[in-house]
């Protein structure tokens, strides 16, 4: 399977109903650590922050996400589904195949919320959690209710996917869709052509289609979810709080998610959180503020935690 990313070499593991392709570094007895991507993103969102953990004697694993680069489902009659609870029982399962009982688990977007759903669910597996927009468990039953105008113009991409004429556009423009979103999400971020061109490669799975768009109309109410997930999603319908140690990370740039002062999502806490807007970064935070993001990650691998 070629491999466009600058993190190499990527390996692959047998997890779950997931061949997942990954990339690590840092030392095999080092404190593990989960660094999960976003949509469209992929694993190089991390290219500094995975050696910078790595330097500080973390083990470090990126795996692609369902969907995204050398990851492959192992059986064709599996559901392509994008839903919340698959992408959380992804990070489970890849636990499981690397015989990990806890990691810190970190992520923005997709990967955030994979991030957010393991903490939520399964706490005993989660060492601590870097979230970037807080709490990202959604509330599908509350999908209809509309946001503020301004917020509501940056998820254009979402109701476009609600038709055929969006699937087919991602199917022919996944590198200009992946700019047109970046340009929004992140005002002050000045990637070049090569950087797209890296994360771009990973779009070309040939599951990517299927699993955004239902990852975008499940979300919407507009796509039933899977009967495999029925029970995960029947529990994050609660909006389950979080008790991990978190910490919390927003970019005052972000053009997609407003930066805010955390005090909104503060019950969705109910463990240590400390939460903070990062100046000059947007939404693709680790790659825009790498340092910043590794050092979130460092405060939950050092004891006490959050000191």
């Amino acid at each position: 399977m070629p491999n466009g990313s600058a993190l190499a070499p990527i390996r692959q593991i047998k997890a779950g109903v997931l061949d997942v392709g990954y990339y690590e570094t840092g030392p095999a007895d080092g404190h593990p650590v989960f660094l999960l991507h976003g949509f469209p993103y992929s694993i190089d969102s991390y290219v500094r922050v995975a050696p910078l953990l790595a330097e500080r004697g973390c083990r470090v694993i990126v795996p692609y996400l369902r969907g995204h680069g050398s990851t492959r489902f192992l059986e064709k009659e599996t559901p392509r589904a994008g839903q919340q609870g698959a992408i959380g029982v992804d990070a489970v399962a890849l636990m499981d195949a690397l015989r990990l009982k806890r990691v810190v688990l970190a992520g923005y977007d997709w990967g955030g919320r994979a991030a957010c759903v393991v903490a939520a669910l399964w706490p005993e597996r989660c060492a601590g959690l870097v979230s970037v927009n807080s709490y990202l468990i959604q509330d599908i039953a509350n999908a209809g209710r509309p946001l503020a105008p301004a917020v509501e113009s940056g998820l254009w991409y979402q109701y476009y996917f609600l038709t055929e004429r969006g699937r087919a556009g991602l199917a022919a423009n996944r590198r200009e869709i992946a700019r047109t979103l970046w340009k929004r999400n992140s005002p002050t971020w000045h990637f070049d052509e090569a950087t797209l061109d890296r994360h771009a490669s990973a779009f070309d799975n040939p599951d990517y289609v299927d699993v955004v768009i239902h990852s975008y109309r499940h979300r919407l109410g507009a796509a039933a979810g899977y009967p495999e997930y029925a029970d995960v999603e029947r529990r994050l319908a609660a909006l389950p709080a979080i008790p991990v140690p978190t910490v919390t990370l927003d970019g005052k740039a972000d053009g997609v998610v407003p930066a805010t002062d955390g005090k909104a999502s503060a019950s969705k806490f109910t463990g240590r959180r400390v939460h903070r807007v990062i100046d000059g970064a947007g939404h693709n935070l680790p790659e825009e503020a790498p340092r910043e993001f590794a050092d979130a990650v460092s405060e939950l691998v050092t004891e006490p935690a959050l000191r």
